[in-house]
């Protein structure tokens, strides 16, 4: 009995000791609040890549006088003596060759000569030619050049199309490549089916269709030659008399430029997609955008190229010594070079660069020419020289 008790006291005991209630779990402390999420998340922007080429045009334009950034604008016919002399003082653009910089030279005495040329200016020269083949051929004229005069379009479209065409243009590249010249002054991309035109036998000779095919085939060759190329003569020549000789007035509509003449120069301005191509605009006075002006000295003209073309590469004069705009210029008292810079030309073709020169100087000096015109002229001139290999970011250096 005892013994039991004692058992029973035993049990009693481990059970009070099993029912202990456990400890009360902690409370876990609070949360931190969210930190404040912003409600726009700034995203980084890239820096965008450099641009070999506009760096090249900047940094050089922002190392040049007043006077070496006119003497840029300037491509005018080379002189047959001290031109290289001529090229340094001036700070020339380039040469024009004509017959008198070829005749009875070998091709040796060529290449040595224009090499002569580029030396001696700062900036590689433009050094040009009219090579359009049949009545303009500069260059194959002279048989010690080339035994056979290089035939017109015309011609070689009539002996077998545009393939034809296609292989004298390599020949020709190849041509004055070798001799040192960096731009033709072609193609022709006028409109003209008339054989009583004066354009009509540097033309295609045929409609706008073949024309503009044409066009664009030469231009994109001569660019895979790394030859540049200038289309001429904008707006179009059509049935205009002479330029050389006197004035001319162009009184076809603008409606009628816009659907045939405009066309070709736009597919010649679509194919050089390298940057090769020039556009030359004529003397012709168009009535329909400036009845008073020659086209290449009316700011009406060049906005017709800049913004129905959408042209942004060099516009060049066609040549302001001839009597349709000297005549002009005497009437105004007024320089064709600062005429035509002033309207949009970015670069003048003359034989009186030495007289021109001064006066363009001389307009911005008095602010009648602004500074931003030339500065805007100068970076499509660069721009071509740097398209056509000419200049380069190691010109900077070298």
């Amino acid at each position: 009995m005892k013994h039991l008790l004692s058992l029973v006291l035993a049990v009693l005991l481990l059970a009070g000791c099993s029912s202990t209630a456990p400890p009360a779990e902690s409370t876990p402390p609070p949360s931190p609040p969210p930190p404040d999420v912003p409600a726009f998340v700034p995203v980084e922007i890239p820096e965008p890549e450099p641009d070999p080429r506009q760096e090249t045009i900047d940094r050089l334009m922002a190392s040049m006088t007043l006077e070496e950034k006119v003497g840029q604008l300037f491509f005018p016919r080379c002189p047959e003596k001290a031109a290289a002399k001529l090229a340094a003082e001036y700070h020339l653009g380039g040469y024009l060759l004509f017959k008198g910089n070829l005749k009875d030279r070998t091709p040796q005495q060529v290449q040595e000569e224009i090499a002569a040329l580029q030396e001696a200016a700062s900036l590689p020269l433009l050094i040009g030619a009219d090579e359009e083949g049949g009545t303009v051929a500069r260059v194959s004229a002279c048989p010690q050049l080339r035994e056979n005069r290089f035939s017109s379009p015309q011609k070689l479209y009539q002996q077998g199309g545009l393939e034809t065409i296609l292989a004298d243009c390599r020949e020709k590249d190849a041509l004055l490549t070798s001799l040192g010249i960096n731009v033709n002054l072609a193609p022709v991309a006028d409109l003209s089916t008339d054989p009583g035109d004066f354009i009509y036998d540097r033309t295609l000779g045929l409609g706008t269709e073949e024309t503009c095919e044409y066009i664009a085939a030469v231009v994109a060759q001569m660019e895979e030659d790394g030859m540049g190329s200038v289309l001429k003569h904008f707006p179009g020549y059509g049935p205009n008399k002479d330029t050389h000789t006197g004035s001319a007035l162009d009184e076809r509509p603008l409606n009628q430029l816009r659907q045939a003449d405009f066309l070709p120069f736009q597919a010649g301005i679509d194919a050089a997609q390298g940057g090769t191509a020039a556009v030359l605009v004529s003397h012709n006075i168009l009535q329909s955008a400036d009845p008073d002006c020659p086209g290449s000295l009316s700011p009406a003209v060049y906005r017709l190229l800049r913004e129905e073309l959408g042209f942004d590469g060099p516009a060049l004069t066609d040549d302001l010594s001839m009597k349709a705009i000297t005549k002009y210029a005497k009437e105004k008292g007024q320089s064709p070079a600062v005429l035509a810079i002033a309207a949009g030309c970015d670069m003048v073709i003359t034989a009186d660069f030495q007289g021109q020169i001064p006066q363009v100087l001389a307009a911005l000096e008095d602010g009648s020419l602004p500074r931003e015109r030339v500065d805007e002229a100068l970076a499509r001139v660069l721009g071509w020289k740097y398209d056509l290999g000419l200049i380069s970011q190691e010109t900077l250096t070298s």
